[in-house]
């Protein structure tokens, strides 16, 4: 674990910045003490990386959040179109120091403009948003939840919230029961029903989510008790080998 004044250090990133990522959503602390403090574990570090490396290609923090959170993001894939994306910039930088050496030494008297052309690296980009951002997972969410009112998504959310604690019940049992397989069922099925076709792929990934540590870990403990995400997460894992 560390502090957020060791993770600004390690990382470049000021301690503001950490605070407001954490006010917006994007990056929670694995635990905030008792006096206030907030700590990072491996796990946030690992997400702080994705969003700095966003950060580069120019993404806005809420796009940035909206990807990172959807039920299918694919880290590996992220990271072969960033490191695209990354060379494309570089390539460009490149063309245009070059250009820049080219006008000191013609002294300022070259109308050649297409160093500043950045169509290529514009086109890979809305490509890149539209896979990351535009899921199919990511529509169907918005297409069901348009209409929700207030109310509505509460209710949602509450029997959301029943279903982990229903899984808090049966801590007491291996994950592998089938009771506990079939509550994993239940909530796959609730999923699908209330925000989007929820596969098997996408539900191994929600395990890792739950247990992550933030504030989806918490809110998952504080329904089914401490350790109910772990065990929510470890039970999934069983469900989607089988």
């Amino acid at each position: 674990m560390m502090t957020v004044n060791e993770v600004s250090k390690l990382t470049g990133v000021s301690i503001r910045t950490l605070h407001y990522y954490d006010e917006m959503g994007l990056l929670h602390p694995a635990v905030t003490t008792d006096s206030g403090y907030r700590m990072y574990d491996d796990t946030n570090l690992e997400r702080l990386q994705d969003i700095l490396l966003f950060r580069e290609i120019e993404f806005p923090l809420k796009e940035i959040k909206r990807i990172i959170d959807s039920p299918d993001f694919d880290r590996k894939q992220a990271l072969e179109q960033q490191i695209e994306m990354l060379t494309l910039k570089k390539e460009h930088l490149e063309q245009l120091i070059a250009f820049a050496k080219g006008l000191k030494e013609l002294g300022g008297k070259n109308m050649d403009f297409k160093a500043f052309d950045t169509k290529k690296l514009d086109e890979y980009a809305k490509q890149a948003k539209e896979k990351w951002g535009e899921t199919e997972a990511y529509r169907e969410f918005e297409q069901k939840t348009a209409d929700f009112s207030d109310e509505k998504k509460k209710a949602v959310g509450v029997d959301m919230m029943e279903l982990f604690a229903e899984f808090g019940r049966m801590m007491d049992k291996e994950a592998s029961d089938p009771s506990v397989q079939a509550q994993v069922k239940k909530l796959q099925d609730f999923i699908t029903e209330n925000y989007y076709t929820c596969t098997n792929q996408i539900l191994f990934g929600l395990a890792q989510m739950y247990k992550a540590g933030g504030e989806m870990t918490d809110n998952i403990d504080a329904a089914g008790g401490k350790g109910c995400a772990e065990f929510t997460a470890k039970a999934i894992e069983i469900f989607c080998k089988l």
